[in-house]
Parts: C-alpha cells; sequence; structure tokens
C-alpha cells in the first residue's frame, strides 16, 4: 500500500532534482535579510538530503527568497515568534470596593514568577484557582489540574463578608475560635504555596465581585474550584459561574472533600438512601480512589496586571474579637489551643497514627466494638478535614500505610489490616462523614418541598463533621 511521503521525511532524489531545478531555474535576486536567509537554510537542510557538489556550489544569490514550507513547521515557527512577542501592558488595579484599605498596600513579600512559563503541554494561557475549604497542597486535584494546564495559576482566597457578623438568631456566624483557625490555615498555605514558586492572593469580598475583577486583571481562562455542600455555599458558586459566563471565562469544578468521590457512587445523588444503613449498603466494597500527591513546584503568578497578594486580615477585620484563652468556669479554652494549617494537620496525622497501632485490639465490650483510640475517646482531627487543611483520602490512606507497616513488623494472631489497628472504626467514622456531606449536598443545590427527612439508624458520633 503506498502512501504519501511525510513532509518531515527525507526525499527521494527524484524530489530533489525537481527541487534543483527549480532553485537554478529561478531569477538572481538580491540577498534576502540575514533571517530570512537562516530559516531557508535550516529548512532547506532540514527537508532535504544532501545536494551534489554541483548544487552546493551555487552561491548565496542564486537561492531563492522564499521556500514552501510544510505546515507542520510553519505552525512550529509561528508558535515560536509568539511565544516571544511583547506581553500585553499591564492595566490599572481595580480593587473590590468591599477590599479594606490594608489590602491594596503592597506586600512585604516579594512575588515569584514562573522560571519557564513557555514550559509543558499547558493550553491555558492564566487560570485563577479559588481555594475554598480546601487548605492544602496534597491530593488537591484543582490546584494539580490548574499548575499542570496553565503557564501561570492565580492562586485566591476570600473572606466573604456575608460568612461573618450576626446570624437572624443573633448568634456569630463564625465565632472567634473558628475564625482564628481559618486565618492559621490561610496563612500556612500562603507558606506552602510560595515555598513552591507561587503564592496566595488574600481580599476580602464577595466572590462574585472580586473573581471577575481578578479575572479581567490578569486575563483568566478559566476559574477551577472544589465544590462544596451547604446551600449558601451552592448559591454562591451559581452567582460566580453566572459572573464569570458574562465574561467568556470558564468555570471547572472538582470534588475532593470525601473518602469516596462523588462520581463513583453507585447512584445518582438524586436517588441517595436518606438513611444511613441504606446509604452504608450501597456503597460496600466501593474503591476509594488513589490520593494525588503534592507538587514540588506550582506555576508561579500571571506578569499581566501585576496583582498585589495583599495581607491577611486579623480577627478585628472581620469585625470579631480576639477569642478569649479561657472559659468562664477559669479552665483553658481546648480550641484556643489548636493551630490551624496543613502543617499542623499532617503532623498531628503522624502522632495519631502511631498512637493508634501502638492501642492493643481490645475487641468488644458490653456488646459494643471499644476501637475509639486517642485522648478523650476521639482523635481530633475534625477541625482539619472541615477546613480541608487534611484530605480523607489521605488520611485513610496514611493510616492503613502505617497500620500495615506495625503488622508486618511483628506477627500477631487474629490481627489484621483493618480491624486490628483501628482501621473499622476509622472507616466507620470518615463513612458517617461522607454521608453526611452527600445528603447535604442532594438536598441543598434545590429547596424540594416534602422532601424526605434524613434518618439515621445509629446514633451520630463525636467525629463527624462538617
Amino acid at each position: 500500500m503506498e502512501t504519501d511521503p511525510s513532509p518531515l521525511q527525507p526525499q527521494t532524489p527524484d524530489s530533489s532534482e525537481e527541487q534543483q531545478k527549480e532553485i537554478t531555474s529561478s531569477p538572481s535576486k538580491s540577498s534576502p535579510p540575514i533571517a530570512s536567509l537562516s530559516l531557508s537554510l535550516s529548512t532547506n537542510l532540514l527537508l532535504s538530503k544532501p545536494t551534489p557538489p554541483v548544487a552546493t556550489a551555487q552561491p548565496f544569490a542564486a537561492l531563492p527568497s522564499r521556500l514552501k514550507i510544510p505546515t507542520q513547521i510553519f505552525s512550529l515557527t509561528r508558535l515560536s515568534f509568539s511565544a516571544s512577542s511583547v506581553s500585553t501592558p499591564a492595566r490599572p488595579s481595580n480593587l473590590s470596593s468591599s477590599t479594606p484599605a490594608l489590602l491594596s498596600s503592597p506586600s512585604p513579600f516579594l512575588r515569584r514568577r514562573p522560571a519557564d512559563p513557555s514550559g509543558g503541554a499547558a493550553a491555558r494561557r492564566c487560570t485563577l484557582l479559588w481555594f475554598r475549604c480546601d487548605l492544602r497542597t496534597h491530593d488537591n486535584e484543582a490546584l494539580t489540574a490548574a499548575s499542570n494546564e496553565s503557564l501561570s495559576i492565580l492562586p485566591v482566597y476570600l473572606f466573604d463578608p456575608r460568612d461573618y457578623g450576626k446570624s437572624s438568631s443573633g448568634f456569630d456566624k463564625t465565632g472567634p475560635y473558628r475564625a482564628t483557625f481559618l486565618l492559621q490555615s490561610v496563612a500556612d498555605l500562603r507558606r506552602s504555596l510560595r515555598a513552591r514558586g507561587s503564592d496566595l492572593v488574600v481580599r476580602i469580598g464577595r466572590p462574585e465581585s472580586v473573581l471577575v475583577e481578578l479575572a479581567r486583571l490578569v486575563g483568566a481562562d478559566a476559574v477551577y474550584m472544589h465544590r462544596e455542600v451547604s446551600h449558601e455555599e451552592a448559591r454562591t458558586e451559581e452567582r460566580v459561574e453566572k459572573a464569570m459566563e458574562s465574561e467568556g471565562v470558564e468555570v471547572k469544578y472538582f470534588w475532593g472533600s470525601t473518602l469516596y468521590h462523588i462520581d463513583d457512587l453507585p447512584f445518582e445523588l438524586e436517588q441517595m438512601p436518606s438513611n444511613y444503613g441504606g446509604f452504608r449498603e450501597k456503597v460496600q466494597g466501593l474503591n476509594v480512589r488513589k490520593t494525588i500527591e503534592a507538587l514540588d513546584q506550582i506555576k508561579g503568578l500571571p506578569s499581566r496586571g501585576d496583582v498585589e497578594p495583599g495581607e491577611i486580615p486579623t480577627l478585628m477585620d472581620l469585625g470579631l474579637n480576639p477569642a478569649p484563652a479561657v472559659t468562664q468556669d477559669g479552665k483553658p479554652a481546648v480550641s484556643a489551643s489548636l493551630a490551624g494549617g496543613e502543617t499542623e494537620a499532617l503532623e498531628r496525622l503522624r502522632k495519631f497514627a502511631v498512637e493508634c497501632c501502638a492501642q492493643p485490639n481490645k475487641g468488644f465490650r458490653n456488646g459494643a466494638q471499644d476501637s475509639i483510640y486517642g485522648a478523650n475517646f476521639s482523635c481530633k482531627i475534625s477541625p482539619w478535614l472541615a477546613m480541608g487543611c487534611l484530605s480523607p483520602r489521605f488520611m485513610y490512606e496514611e493510616l492503613k500505610r502505617t497500620a500495615n507497616r506495625a503488622i508486618s513488623s511483628k506477627t500477631q494472631k487474629n490481627v489484621d489490616a483493618s480491624g486490628g489497628s483501628g482501621m473499622n472504626w476509622l472507616m466507620f467514622e470518615l463513612l458517617w462523614r461522607d454521608f453526611f456531606r452527600f445528603i447535604t449536598k442532594k438536598y441543598s443545590t434545590k429547596r424540594k418541598v416534602g422532601a424526605e427527612p434524613v434518618t439515621a439508624c445509629t446514633v451520630q458520633s463525636s467525629f463527624s463533621t462538617r
């Protein structure tokens, strides 16, 4: 079967002779510019075999000023020229009216630019990455995808004023302890991103307004974010998506807050059982996805727009008073001793894994399995899971690896990798957490009239969290 020769393959002797005839028959012209001459010579060497000695003796004036270049090579040269073009001048910053003046001041830290923004097979010029309850670099699909698919990324965290202040019942929507934990987590995320060549832009304002302003400023192609489950969070996503649609900016969602991925569920979310027993029966035997390793290097901030990272606000900036270090009865506040952030979460997980595997298999007591290890019968790691400083899949994998290492180091009878080290209990608690997040997502997107109430066959444990 005969096929047409590829433009990148060496030409046959016949084609070389035709090309030589075309060259010798061309009239002599003035010497082309140096850049055009070098391109013609390099292309000629690439597309043809060495010509006979008679052809090499032709003077440079006999060479054609133009050559028919295959489409593939023309595309490559065109790409090379566009990559070296001068970038668009930066426009002045238009900060949100809800952003405090302190956030518009220059950061004391220097922003890091991507060392090689043209490297890789990036398809997007710039991606705006909106951090929410995923304040971590490990097992973060949105962060990994944005860095791999873009020439530059703009990581952003927003303090939405609607999440603070008093609720209709007169209580703080976000208390001082939770706010302090959040501020520490955001600061730790910024340090992690800077260590990897990027940064974190921090603003106070409504996402549907601030994100649009930032996208215009840097010329973002898309916004990447993890989906959340509550009704207010879903409404915020709809507002952001509508605002970005009017700007022609794509919004891409990811899922990373549960042990089981929402796309792996053996049922549509609308058909999810409303009781925990039915949910647990449906997901039996379902595999947990592998975690995504943290990137050693992350694409830097875009040069266009000259966006300042901004300062992390204080409790006073959020309208809150500092949290008391002691309770009303004079005892130290437990929440005051918790440090937020991915770094603290991974350290606590490591200590808990060692403690969990060091416990003996206590079996059953009074008809119930007594396998809840740790101080006060809890692993005390829920706050980091709720803020997304720790991935539930990473927690599951790490404890499973630690259990396997402990079991392989010594011979134990009637102990396996899942039951002897508290893995059954851990799986039970993480499954409870999945149930509440999925059921919240099921009923949060739309307010359903006469919806079936959520029931459970057992009492919710203290481990279950947001």
